[in-house]
């Protein structure tokens, strides 16, 4: 986490993927820099509303079982957030290993919105173990391709389905055939995320298709489709 010259209003934590269930190995860089055009997207739509940008660089590669190494790190990252710049609202934004640690962390009174892309949960113990009565209060996002093959798509619908019932701030999006790096519909994830993290941090209007998928009951609002070319008429 690096200084910024000017005290932010808003805050998001972006939490790397790339992880692995076990390993004790050093935190990849190759996916810490993955995970950077995503924080200067965010924080360059933001400039006016102060928004600032961060990557998590994890201790740990691996999950490692009940130690949750990554969600711990984005717990550490959500208290210096407090230490260095007040009482400011923050969005957990994580891919893959990173989204479940975004999940898990969002407990702390400062976390406002979690945004996971491409969830990972190992299995089906995971998907209906992992705590969901700490996301109430919280705006939850979930983003998922349909042919991802590396985390399964039908475990985040499960997951999402169980938080729904706990707080009604939660949705989630089917990015109809495209696989775990939602590298063919980029530019509408791109947009899915901005309008998440501003709508959630900067007081700015959701879209409509963001607006009704909050509002839908399930399963309606947790298979809500992306569609093509979603951000170039957001109010559409």
């Amino acid at each position: 986490m690096g200084a910024v010259s000017t005290a932010p209003q808003a805050v998001v934590l972006v939490l790397p993927g790339g992880g692995a269930a076990e390993s004790v190995r050093r935190g990849s860089a190759v996916a810490t820099a993955a995970a950077l055009p995503l924080a200067r997207r965010l924080a360059r739509a933001a400039r006016e509303e102060l928004l600032t940008a961060h990557v998590l660089h994890y201790r740990f590669r691996g999950w490692n079982g009940d130690a949750a190494h990554p969600a711990r790190d984005a717990e550490w990252a959500v208290e210096e957030v407090v230490r260095r710049y007040g009482d400011v609202p923050v969005c957990l934004a994580g891919t893959d290993v990173g989204a479940r640690a975004a999940l898990r962390a969002a407990g702390h009174p400062a976390v406002v919105s979690v945004l996971g892309l491409a969830p990972w949960l190992p299995d089906g113990t995971a998907a209906e173990s992992e705590p969901v009565k700490h996301l109430v209060g919280r705006k939850v996002l979930l983003a998922h391709g349909t042919d991802d093959s590396r985390t399964d798509p039908e475990l985040s619908f499960r997951y999402a389905e169980r938080a729904k019932k706990v707080n009604g701030s939660v949705c989630r999006f089917e990015v109809h055939s495209d696989g775990h790096g939602l590298r063919q519909h980029a530019a509408e994830v791109t947009a899915l995320a901005r309008d998440f993290v501003l709508g959630t941090l900067c007081g700015r209007d959701f879209s409509r298709p963001l607006t009704d998928a909050m509002a839908a009951p399930p399963p309606l609002g947790l298979r809500m489709p992306l569609a093509s070319g979603f951000g170039k008429t957001l109010r559409d």
